[in-house]
């Protein structure tokens, strides 16, 4: 694939083959976002373990200190007092088994975040197929499944992501915008890399973090010495 005049002035940046220290790695990234939009900075790390095992899954969420730089839209499956919660936590969607029949026919997805009440979980499952494959399906282990609906959503609106392995044992996460700078990216990176280093699974053998990149929406990926992170 051809690549654009503003992406290859970029790769000219990078020194082929070296391994960047995480400091200088920020700096770069955000360097190398030329694009007219503010991008978006991701962190994809691969790891040694094989997620087709139940015992090496690596999976949870953490509270980004500076946020991820976008409007996140919350929906919140509660019912009664619960949904009142939600609604006075800010919450943009709030509602029961009536917005099923919207979701599954009409393909209404306008919200990045699903959350539910643990008694609205046999509502929502009937969702699964459709939520599942699009990630967001709710779980208590990223804390989407919970009575505090209230501070779900706090969260969620404050920066909170989930990580989890693909198929390829790749963690894909956002960690802000190119206009951070790379302090608040670093901030970010450490609170993320912390989670991800704390949630190594007993089974995990050899070298947990086998790789680590960084990269704008648009940019080349950095790639960063892990040999300090674990």
């Amino acid at each position: 694939m051809k690549r654009g005049k503003k992406y290859q002035d970029s790769v000219k940046l990078l020194e082929k083959g070296k391994l960047y220290d995480p400091a200088e790695g920020f700096d770069l990234v955000c360097q190398m976002a030329k694009a007219k939009f503010d991008e978006t900075v991701e962190l994809h790390v691969k790891l040694g373990v094989d997620s087709r095992h139940a015992d090496q899954q690596v999976r949870g969420a953490v509270v980004l200190p500076n946020g991820t730089g976008r409007k996140v839209r919350t929906l919140v499956f509660a019912k009664d007092a619960k949904a009142d919660e939600a609604l006075a936590a800010g919450s943009d969607f709030v509602g029961g088994e009536e917005l099923i029949p919207r979701i599954q026919n009409d393909g209404w997805f306008d919200y990045d975040i699903v959350i539910a009440t643990p008694d609205m979980m046999g509502v929502v499952g009937r969702l699964g197929k459709i939520l599942g494959p699009k990630g967001l399906m709710p779980n208590p282990k990223a804390g989407t499944v919970t009575p505090d609906v209230a501070r779900a959503v706090a969260e969620a609106k404050a920066g909170k992501i989930e990580y989890r392995l693909d198929k390829s044992n790749i963690i894909h996460c956002p960690i802000g915008k190119a206009s951070f700078g790379s302090e608040k990216i670093s901030e970010n990176f450490n609170v993320l890399m912390s989670a991800i280093i704390k949630a190594k699974p007993a089974a995990a053998k050899g070298q947990y973090i086998k790789s680590c990149y960084l990269a704008s929406t648009m940019g080349p990926a950095v790639r960063l010495n892990v040999a300090k992170l674990g």
